[in-house]
C-alpha cells in the first residue's frame, strides 16, 4: 500500500487559497481530472487499486471505478461518451449494444485520451492526486501535454468560495484579467496553443472587466451564454449556470454539459508522462486567480489597467 503522507523533502507545495470554506461554512473540495495515453483503462484502475486498495467495478468495457480507496472514489475512463452505453440517455446520444460499444472503444483506443478522474478533494489532499498520477506513469501511462489529435487536459473543478454576493463575478473578472498570462506560462509554443481552448470573446472580456459590472446571477447567465454557448473555455462556467438554473439554461445550450456546484477549470494541460511532474504548478496559478478575487482594490485596478491596455503586474502567489 502505497504511503499517503505529504513529504515536505519530495513533495511540491500546494498553495492554499485565501477562502478556505463556501458560502455555507463547509470545507472546499476540488476534483481533478487528468488525461493520458498508453495504458488501457483496466489496466490503469488495476494499478490503483494494487497501491491504494478498495473495490474495483466495471461500469462497461472503457470505463472502471475504483472505490472506498485509500484515496477516495477514482475512476479511469476512455474519455469518450459514445462508449459509454449506459449514459447514452445523460448525453442525449443513441445508445450502442455494449459489445459494440465495446469495440469501438477498443478501435478509437489509440487516438483517444484515458481519462483519470477523483472524487472532489480536501484543500490539504491535493497532493493524493499527484500520488495516483505517479502510480499511473510508473504503470505506463504516458502524454506530454499534447498528442497528435489533441490535448491531454489537466481540469479542476473547484468548490466556489466565500467572497460575498458576488463571489462569481469577482473570480471571472479575475480570471479574465490573468488569462493572457496564464496562456503564455501553460502554452509555451507554436505547436501547444493550436490545441488551447479559444479565448473569451473581446467584447465579453471588456464588458465584464468594466468597473460598473456587478450584475445579478440572471443577467450574469444572460451575458454569458450570449457570447459563450459553449464548454471550450479555458474557465467553463456551464456546468454551474446549469447547477443554478437548470430549466432556463438547458434549452440553450447546444453541447453536452453535466451540471456541477464547481467552476470547471480546464486551462492546463497534464503531462503525466514526464517523470517529477505535478499538478501544484497549475493549482498554485489557480491559488493566483483566487488572491487577485479576494482583494477587491487590487481587483478593480487590474480591471482598470486590462482595459487601458497595459501591461499586467504579476499578481500569482
Amino acid at each position: 500500500m502505497e504511503s499517503l503522507a505529504p513529504s515536505d523533502d519530495r513533495e511540491p507545495r500546494f498553495h492554499a487559497p485565501p477562502v478556505p470554506l463556501t458560502a455555507d461554512g463547509r470545507p472546499r473540495r476540488v476534483g481533478v481530472e487528468v488525461e493520458f495515453i498508453g495504458l488501457p483503462v483496466r489496466a490503469a484502475v488495476d494499478a490503483l487499486a494494487a497501491a491504494f486498495g478498495g473495490l474495483v467495478r466495471e461500469e462497461d468495457a472503457h470505463a472502471w471505478h475504483l472505490e472506498a480507496s485509500a484515496i477516495g472514489d477514482l475512476t479511469v475512463e476512455l474519455d469518450v461518451q459514445h462508449v459509454h452505453p449506459h449514459r447514452a440517455q445523460q448525453h442525449s446520444l443513441p445508445r450502442l449494444s455494449p459489445p459494440v460499444s465495446a469495440r469501438l472503444g477498443a478501435a478509437l483506443s489509440p487516438f483517444v485520451p484515458r481519462e483519470l478522474i477523483t472524487a472532489p478533494l480536501r484543500l490539504d489532499a491535493l497532493h493524493l492526486a499527484d500520488r495516483a498520477v505517479d502510480v499511473l506513469r510508473r504503470a505506463g501511462a504516458r502524454g506530454r501535454g499534447i498528442t497528435p489529435f489533441g490535448a491531454l487536459g489537466l481540469h479542476f473543478n473547484i468548490a466556489l468560495p466565500a467572497l460575498g454576493p458576488h463571489s462569481l463575478v469577482r473570480l471571472l473578472k479575475a480570471f479574465l484579467v490573468l488569462e493572457p498570462q496564464l496562456r503564455e506560462e501553460i502554452y509555451s509554443d507554436v505547436v501547444a496553443r493550436l490545441f488551447a481552448p479559444p479565448a473569451y470573446p473581446p467584447a465579453y472580456v471588456e464588458k465584464v472587466l468594466a468597473p460598473d459590472y456587478w450584475p445579478d446571477a440572471e443577467t450574469l447567465a444572460e451575458d454569458y451564454l450570449a457570447d459563450n454557448p459553449t464548454r471550450r473555455r479555458s474557465l467553463d462556467l456551464l456546468p454551474l449556470l446549469l447547477h443554478r438554473d437548470p430549466e432556463g439554461i438547458a434549452p440553450r445550450l447546444t453541447d453536452k454539459v453535466s451540471k456541477r456546484e464547481v467552476l470547471h477549470y480546464r486551462l492546463p494541460l497534464a503531462w503525466v508522462g514526464e517523470p517529477g511532474w505535478s499538478i501544484a504548478a497549475d493549482w498554485k496559478r489557480w491559488v493566483g486567480v483566487e488572491r487577485l478575487a479576494a482583494d477587491l482594490a487590487k481587483l478593480d485596478a487590474a480591471c482598470r489597467r486590462a482595459l487601458a491596455g497595459s501591461p499586467l503586474l504579476a499578481t500569482g502567489p
